[in-house]
C-alpha cells in the first residue's frame, strides 16, 4: 500500500493526540509547574545535540532553567500535538514541523535555530543499484523502492518528497514510504533486513550505515549534493505565543543556554567530540568521527535566526510544495530568537 501524503495538518495533529493519549492545557498555553520548562524533541538526532551539552555543561542551570522530562516523540506530527496540547511549552523538531504546525495554528512561533543545513540523507543498501550520474540520476534509480522514512509530515518524507519532484516523479505512485519511527537503530536494520531498500533519515543514520557496512550515503544536502538547499535552516526550537507569555523568562533562559551549547560546539571540537561520544552512546566511534567532523559545518553559530537562513529554508517549502505556506519572517521568529 502506498503511503499518502494527506496525513498532515490538523488531521495529524487529532491524529497523533490521540495515539499519545496528551492532556494539558488547551491552546499550548504550558501545562505543569509554572517554575519548569517542558521540551520535546523528536528523537535524538545530532540536531537536537546542543541541548544535551546544554545539560551536561551546566548552562541550563547557569540561566536558572528547570528542565522537565525531555520526551522523544518520534514525529512531528506527534511534537506539534503535544505542543498544541499545552504538555510541552517548547518543541525541538525541524523547521517543516514549525511551518506544517503555523498552516493550522498562526499562533506559531520560531524561537530558535540548531541546524542551518538539511541534515537528512539518503541512504542506499549495499545492493542497490547505484547510479554514478547526476543528482537526476540518483534521484530517477530510486523510482519504484521502498524508502523509510521517520513519519508523515516529517522532514524525512519531505526530502524524498523535494527530490521526486524534481525529476517529475511522485512519491505516492513512483515509491513505496514506510514509516520507521525515530529510532536510527530500527531503520538501519529494516535497510540491512532488506524491508527498506534506502532510507530518507537523519544523521547519525547515514554514517552508522557505512560503518556498519549495511549502506551508503547515496544523496546527502549537508554535503552539498542538492545545491539549492544549502544553507537552509533545519533544525530549529518553536512554541506558540500562549507558551511563551506564560513563561517568558525560562523560555529565554533556555535559548541563552542554547546560545552557549552552540558556541562550545564551534569553538571546543574536542570537547564537543567528547560529548557527542556520549551523546550517541553505542556508536561505533567511527560513527562518532564522522559526525564530529560535521559538526562545525551545519551547527547553527548561535541560536538566533537569521534571515537568509530562513528565507533559503522557505524558498525549499514552498517551491516543493512540502507546505501550503509560509509565514513571513517579521510575523514568526520570534524576537528572542532574532
Amino acid at each position: 500500500m502506498k503511503f499518502s501524503r494527506g496525513f498532515r495538518g490538523l488531521a495529524a495533529i487529532a491524529a497523533a493526540g490521540v495515539a499519545l493519549g496528551l492532556s494539558g492545557c488547551s491552546g499550548g498555553a504550558g501545562g505543569g509547574d509554572s517554575d519548569v520548562l517542558n521540551v520535546g524533541q523528536i528523537s535524538d538526532s545530532v540536531a537536537f545535540f546542543p541541548l544535551y551539552v546544554a545539560e551536561q555543561n551546566g548552562y541550563f542551570d547557569e540561566e536558572g532553567v528547570t528542565l522537565g522530562e525531555r520526551p522523544r516523540l518520534g514525529t512531528g506530527a506527534k511534537l506539534a500535538a503535544a505542543l498544541t496540547s499545552g504538555s510541552i511549552d517548547i518543541a525541538a523538531g525541524v523547521i517543516t514541523d514549525a511551518f506544517n504546525l503555523a498552516n493550522s495554528d498562526d499562533s506559531t512561533v520560531l524561537t530558535g535555530a540548531l541546524v542551518t543545513e538539511y541534515y537528512v540523507d539518503i541512504v542506499v543498501g549495499i545492493d542497490f543499484e547505484q547510479s554514478s550520474g547526476s543528482l537526476e540520476d540518483k534521484i530517477n534509480s530510486l523510482e519504484g523502492m521502498n524508502i523509510g522514512i521517520t513519519g508523515p509530515g516529517s522532514g524525512t518524507e519531505a526530502l524524498v518528497n523535494y527530490l521526486f519532484d524534481q525529476v517529475g516523479l511522485d512519491p505516492e505512485s513512483d515509491a513505496t514510504l514506510v514509516n520507521l519511527g525515530g529510532q536510527p537503530s530500527a531503520a538501519i536494520g529494516a535497510l540491512e533486513s532488506g524491508q527498506v531498500d534506502a532510507l530518507a533519515f537523519f544523521q547519525p543514520a547515514g554514517q552508522m550505515a557505512e560503518t556498519q557496512g549495511v549502506g551508503e550515503i547515496y544523496i546527502s544536502p549537508q554535503r552539498g549534493d542538492v545545491p539549492d538547499m544549502a544553507g537552509a535552516l533545519h533544525g530549529v526550537t518553536f512554541s506558540t505565543q500562549a507558551a511563551i507569555d506564560a513563561k517568558p523568562e525560562l523560555v529565554a533562559g533556555f535559548n541563552a543556554a542554547i546560545d552557549k551549547a552552540l558556541k562550545f560546539i564551534a569553538e571546543d571540537p574536542d570537547g564537543a567530540a567528547e560529548l557527542l561520544a556520549s551523546y550517541l552512546g553505542d556508536s561505533a566511534p567511527e560513527t562518532v568521527d564522522a559526525l564530529a567532523a560535521l559538526l562545525p559545518e551545519e551547527m547553527s553559530p548561535g541560536v538566533a535566526v537569521t534571515q537568509e537562513s530562513y528565507d533559503i529554508a522557505a524558498k525549499f517549502h514552498q517551491d516543493s510544495g512540502l507546505v501550503a505556506s509560509t509565514p513571513a519572517y517579521a510575523d514568526f521568529v520570534w524576537e528572542g530568537g532574532q
